[in-house]
């Protein structure tokens, strides 16, 4: 969404009032606070950047924008020399996070996102990325950036992006992500946003994610994880009783292959459902499954002295009728395991899973309108602060749509006052005169 120029940064003791345009207000005055040099030419561009009439395709053409007050040697001076407090950032962002439904977890979704690089040679930090293109993924030279956003309910794509942190060499995904959850969960205690007593956050992940890792990893923390699980996976059920005989007992019990549905018990959750896009919605839930580990992947480094945990869960099956486009519909499998003691909802959670896939919005919406891909910085460093600056930006976007109408372009769907999901504008439409 491109706000426009004299209306979408709405500066401290400006001309719009009310409620929004205070917390607007607000959230800029934090946002500058986590700018510790250059601060003033980082916040013009991060203003320019909010404020541009289309794409940002290269960092010194914001230069041109009324917003940035500094000559255009100052956007590759700030984004070198610069500093920008992350921590302090995703800080500010999760203090203004909406509260959760009465009964219902917070939700936030990690995934990676690639800028890929694969003509340079004199940049620093590069890693290997996979990259979607019409001939498949591939993997190419770049940085991979792994994004933290807060999601939530209802038919906007809107969502709440904490942090995009790049993969570092070497680093890998999971150890990055788990980072990040650690980090939210801290931030969520010390901003009061979560409470004991209140029901676990959802931490969702994709595919790819070794999901029983990173459940092992924050087993100590008040956090519910769920990712999705390749159709190929082998699940065992509880180990049976000892049965009396001499030698050790079994670690597993019956197996529960993905692809085979003759292994398949009855299940013990199983939910009928209609979409107006998918048709008929058949979930499908067994407790208590885990998977056999071994020592390979993110698990290579496990004490070889201790054996390898045994963590049950829930695995979750969702059948759909149709796909959009006549693609040939296949079961989307996910696992979900929560601390002692917490209810799984079944029903909430694979509806919960949907709703991540609005962070693929978020990652074109930053890519294509606001630059997140396009700055061509040799320096990583210089680049981390181009990421956090996309993430301020859109914040910010979020923040000031319920103060604009929409306006529609002439060949894009208009809707009636009020109508509107979640009554503010979407991404990418260029809304009229605030309202408030």
């Amino acid at each position: 969404m491109i706000l426009p120029r004299t209306q979408c940064v709405v500066e401290a003791g400006g001309g719009a009032d009310g409620p929004g345009c205070d917390r607007l207000r607000r959230l800029r005055s934090d946002v500058y606070g986590c700018f510790t040099r250059r601060a003033d030419a980082l916040f013009d561009l991060c203003d320019a950047m909010a404020c541009a009439p289309g794409p940002v395709a290269c960092p010194v053409e914001l230069s041109l924008e009324p917003e940035f007050r500094r000559g255009h040697a100052m956007v590759y001076e700030s984004l070198a020399h610069g500093r920008v407090d992350v921590g302090r950032l995703r800080r500010v962002l999760v203090e203004r996070l909406a509260p959760a439904r009465a009964g219902e977890p917070l939700m936030f979704g990690v995934d990676v996102t690639p800028i890929p690089r694969p003509d340079t040679r004199y940049v620093n930090g590069l890693s290997m990325a996979g990259v979607r293109g019409a001939g498949g993924d591939r993997l190419m030279s770049g940085w991979p950036v792994s994004v933290l956003a807060g999601l939530s309910w209802g038919a906007c794509s809107w969502v709440d992006p904490l942090e995009a942190r790049r993969i570092e060499p070497g680093g890998g995904s999971s150890a990055t992500a788990l980072a990040q959850v650690e980090g939210l969960l801290d931030d969520l205690a010390v901003t009061g946003r979560f409470r004991p007593g209140q029901v676990a956050p959802l931490v969702m992940f994709d595919a790819g994610y070794p999901v029983v890792y990173l459940a092992h990893a924050v087993a100590g923390r008040t956090v519910q994880v769920m990712g999705r699980v390749r159709g190929d996976r082998v699940f065992y059920g509880p180990a049976l009783a000892p049965d009396g005989r001499v030698g050790r007992a079994a670690r597993h019990g019956a197996r529960f292959v993905c692809a085979d549905a003759a292994t398949h018990p009855e299940p013990d959750v199983q939910i009928t459902a209609h979409a107006e896009r998918y048709g008929r919605v058949r979930v499908s839930a067994w407790h208590g499954l885990h998977q056999a580990l071994t020592r390979n992947g993110a698990w290579s480094g496990f004490p070889a002295g201790r054996a390898l945990p045994i963590l049950p869960g829930t695995l979750i099956r969702i059948d759909v009728e149709r796909l959009p486009r006549e693609a040939q519909p296949k079961p989307v499998w996910l696992w979900h395991t929560a601390p002692e003691g917490t209810e799984t909802d079944v029903d909430l959670l694979w509806k919960a899973y949907l709703r991540r896939f609005d962070q693929e919005h978020f990652h074109r919406f930053a890519k294509v309108h606001l630059g997140l891909a396009h700055a061509r910085l040799i320096s990583a460093e210089a680049a981390d602060r181009w990421h956090a600056l996309v993430v301020a930006a859109y914040a910010q976007l979020r923040a000031a749509a319920p103060l604009v109408a929409d306006e529609p372009r002439p060949w894009q769907k208009k809707t009636a006052p009020g109508t509107l999901p979640g009554g503010i504008s979407p991404p990418a439409r260029a809304p009229g005169e605030a309202v408030a």
